[in-house]
Parts: C-alpha cells; structure tokens; sequence
C-alpha cells in the first residue's frame, strides 16, 4: 500500500518537481497538492494522507501556523517540514509545535526518501546536518530549566519585572517589599542563573521565554 502525500508549497514548479520525483517510487503517492496554509488544510481535510510535505514560507497561513493547527485539531497526518531554513530557530519552532520531520531543499532525494519512510513507520527525523545544533541546543535548554528552577517564586516575579524595564523602587513598590530586599532577591538572581547585571538578566529572561515582548 502506497503513502499518501500532500505537497503544500508556493511554488507550483517545486510542487511539479517533487510529484515527479516521489513518483518514481512507487510506495509513494501525491494525492494533492496546496498553494497556501488554508489550501493545505482544506485539501488534508479531503483527502486524508498519510503525511504532509510542508514549506514554511507560504502565503495566507505559513508552515508553522497550518502545522500548529494541525496538531491543534488532532489531524492523523504525520508532518514533514520541507524548507530552505537551516537556522536553528526554524527547527525548534517546528519540533516544538509537534513537526514530525524536518528536511532541507536543498538535501538530496534520498534524504527526503529517508524521511517519509521514518515518519510513516512512526519515527521522527531530523535533516541529518542539523542535528549536531539541535542537540547542542536541547542540551542548552535542560541548563536553563536546571538554573530556573533553583529560582524562588518571587525570585521569578522580581526577573519578570525586571525583564520589563522595571527600577528597582518600581519593583518593590509593585510586589510590596523595601528596594534593600529587591537588591538581595537581585543579587541572588544573578549568582542563580549565571549573569553579573540587570541588563544581562533581562537578556536571558527573554531570550528564554521568562517573560515574551510582543
């Protein structure tokens, strides 16, 4: 039995280029393919394939949104991020929202081929270069969860604020504690999660999703 595939990209020569290469397998069938995000969603609705071969860059809904939707709604479809973004960030994004592979264009066939076949069998893969990052950068995480759980509650309340812009007397007006106390729950902060300022504490607060600037 063969494994259905829609292909969801912008570029209807990409599209008419992978049909025809996935075609020469023959445990391998096209059964749609979409423009955009809402075209993609419409068309998994119909026809029910086994995975999807997602761009990111699309119009309407990008990859990651349809993806997020996807996984939202509980749709049985495995998904394959299929991209020309070989920036970390792209990666964890997909693999965070539930991306069940990840594979660069600009890889050989026998990559993508890899792919499919993994993901159907139910394994999850990874664009072989990238793992190398991914791994440095999960191993980076389990460190910063290590360092925020030594923080006490208020610790954590004194962070965000400061992530915030707030001053000092700000901070202990608003949580109601004198601004000596905030200077110790500060000084306490640092040695905990490795910084020696304010303005690197607000760094790492952000970039770690402590507190998120819109």
């Amino acid at each position: 039995m063969a494994i259905n595939v829609l292909l969801a990209d912008d570029h209807r020569m990409v599209r008419a280029g992978l049909k025809q290469l996935l075609e020469t397998d023959s445990g391998i069938k096209v059964v749609a393919e979409a423009g955009d995000g809402y075209e993609c969603l419409n068309l998994a609705n119909k026809t029910k394939p086994n995975i999807v071969l997602l761009d990111i860059n699309m119009p309407n809904l990008d990859g990651l949104q349809v993806l997020n939707f996807m996984k939202q709604q509980k749709m049985l479809c495995k998904v394959i991020i299929l991209t020309i973004h070989n920036e970390i960030d792209y990666l964890i994004k997909a693999m965070d929202v539930g991306c069940d592979g990840y594979v660069l264009k600009d890889s050989d066939f026998d990559t993508l081929k890899k792919a499919i076949y993994a993901v159907y069998s139910g394994e999850t893969y990874i664009e072989p270069s990238l793992v190398p990052l991914l791994n440095a950068n999960l191993a980076e995480r389990d460190v910063v969860k290590e360092k925020l759980s030594e923080l006490t509650k208020r610790e954590l309340e004194v962070l965000k604020m400061v992530a915030s812009g707030a001053f000092n007397k700000e901070i202990g007006s608003t949580l109601d504690i004198s601004e000596r106390t905030v200077k110790n729950h500060l000084s306490n902060i640092f040695k905990k999660i490795g910084v020696s300022d304010r303005t690197q504490a607000a760094v790492f607060a952000i970039k770690n999703h402590v507190i998120d600037i819109k």
